[in-house]
C-alpha cells in the first residue's frame, strides 16, 4: 500500500492501544515515587531513631534500598528502550513484580520496626503507612490491581497486628485504617475506569480522525491516492530528491481504448478494470515510492533514486502485468506509459510530469502499448 495506509495497515487494536496508554502513565507517573517511598522509610526512622531498634532498622533500610535500586534500573532501560519495545506484554509483569517486592518489603519492614509498647511509634507508623497508600492512589491510578496490591501490602501488616492487641487505642487505629481502605477501594474502581474511558475516547477519536483523513486522500474506486494527495505527496517527495541530490523518475500511465471498454461493456465493467489495475499498481512498487490515480483511466508513478534505465524496465514489466489480468467479460486489456526523469529534465514537478505526459502520448502515437521515455 502507498503511503495513505502504511501506517494504519499496522495499527493497534483500540484495546492494545488503552493498554499502551496505561503503561506509559504509569511509568510517567510513578517515577518519582520510587524515591518517595524510600524517603519516606528513612524519614520515619529519623523520627522514632531513639525508639526503633537499630539493627532492625538498618537492615529494612538497606533491603528497601536494593529494592528501590532495582526499580530505579528498570525504569531507566524502560526509558531507553525503544518506543516499539514499549508494550504491556514486556513491562506490566516486569513493573508488577518490582512493586510487589518494594512494597512487600516496606510493610514488613515497617512492622519489624515498630514497638510493640510504644503507641507514639505505632501511630507514627501507620500515619506514613497511610501516606504511602495514599501516594499508591496517585501514582497506580491506570492499574487498580496495582494500587490495590501495594496498599496492602503496606497497609496490612502493621494494621492486622493492631487490630488483635488488647488496648482499645490500637484497635481504633487499626479500625480506621481499615475503613479508609474500604473507601480508598471504591475510589481506585471509580479512578481507574475513568482513566481507562479517557484513554478509550482518545483513541477512538484519533481513529475517527484517521479515517476521514485517509477518506479525503483515498481514490474510492482504486484505493490508491487521490489526485490532490497524489501531488502533496509527490512535491515532499521531489523536494527530498533535489535536496538529496537524488534522481527521481516518474511513469505515467493511461488505459489503451478505456472510452471503448465503458461504452462496449459498461461503467461497471470499466470501474472492475480501474479496480484491478489499483491492485496491480499497489502490489508492484516499493514502500518510498507515491503513486496514485490522477483522474479517469490515468495514474502516475514517482520513483525516488531510481535510474531512467531502471524505470523503463519497471514500465515495461507493468504493462506485462496489466495484459495479464482477465476482467470478463473484457479482454485484451493494454496500457501505455510515458516515462521522464530528472536527470535530464531539468525543471520542477509538475514540468517533469508534463514531459512524462509528452513521452505517454508520444507512445500512445506508436501504436500504444508500449512504453515511451522522454528524451
Amino acid at each position: 500500500m502507498n503511503g495513505l495506509g502504511r501506517g494504519q495497515d499496522q495499527d493497534f487494536s483500540i484495546e492494545e492501544q488503552v493498554r499502551t496508554d496505561r503503561l506509559h502513565q504509569l511509568f510517567r507517573q510513578s517515577f518519582f515515587a520510587v524515591f518517595g517511598s524510600y524517603m519516606a522509610a528513612i524519614m520515619l526512622c529519623w523520627l522514632c531513631w531513639d525508639r526503633f531498634e537499630h539493627n532492625v532498622m538498618v537492615s529494612w533500610l538497606a533491603l528497601l534500598a536494593g529494592a528501590t535500586l532495582l526499580r530505579v534500573a528498570m525504569f531507566m532501560a524502560y526509558f531507553r528502550s525503544p518506543k516499539s519495545e514499549r508494550t504491556p506484554q514486556r513491562w506490566e509483569r516486569r513493573y508488577w513484580s518490582t512493586l510487589v517486592l518494594s512494597a512487600g518489603i516496606w510493610g514488613a519492614g515497617a512492622f519489624a520496626v515498630m514497638p510493640t509498647d510504644d503507641r507514639l511509634s505505632q501511630a507514627l507508623v501507620m500515619l506514613f503507612a497511610v501516606g504511602m497508600s495514599v501516594s499508591a492512589v496517585s501514582c497506580y491510578s491506570a492499574y487498580r490491581y496495582m494500587t490495590l496490591g501495594s496498599i496492602g501490602l503496606v497497609l496490612l501488616p502493621c494494621t492486622l497486628w493492631l487490630l488483635f492487641q488488647p488496648a482499645s487505642m490500637q484497635v481504633g487505629m487499626a479500625m480506621a485504617v481499615l475503613v479508609f481502605s474500604s473507601f480508598v477501594v471504591g475510589a481506585t474502581r471509580k479512578l481507574s475506569e475513568a482513566l481507562e474511558t479517557a484513554f478509550r475516547l482518545t483513541r477512538e477519536m484519533e481513529r475517527a480522525h484517521n479515517i476521514s483523513t485517509r477518506a479525503a486522500q483515498t481514490d474510492e474506486l482504486t484505493g490508491l491516492m487521490n489526485r490532490r494527495a497524489f501531488f502533496e505527496h509527490a512535491q515532499l517527495l521531489y523536494n527530498q530528491c533535489k535536496r538529496n541530490q537524488q534522481p527521481l523518475c516518474v511513469l505515467m500511465l493511461d488505459m489503451d481504448h478505456f472510452k471503448a471498454i465503458n461504452d462496449t461493456y459498461g461503467h461497471q465493467a470499466g470501474d472492475q478494470v480501474l479496480r484491478q489495475i489499483g491492485g496491480v499498481i499497489s502490489a508492484s512498487f516499493r514502500q518510498a515510492d507515491v503513486y496514485g490515480r490522477l483522474g479517469g483511466e490515468e495514474f502516475a508513478v514517482l520513483l525516488p533514486d531510481t535510474t531512467v534505465e531502471v524505470a523503463r524496465d519497471i514500465a515495461e514489466q507493468l504493462i506485462r502485468a496489466i495484459a495479464g489480468l482477465i476482467t470478463e467479460p473484457v479482454l485484451g486489456l493494454t496500457a501505455s506509459l510515458g516515462v521522464a526523469s530528472t536527470q535530464s529534465v531539468d525543471d520542477d514537478l509538475h514540468g517533469l510530469m508534463n514531459t512524462a505526459d509528452k513521452a505517454l502520448y508520444r507512445a500512445k502515437a506508436q501504436g500504444r502499448n508500449q512504453v515511451a521515455v522522454a528524451s
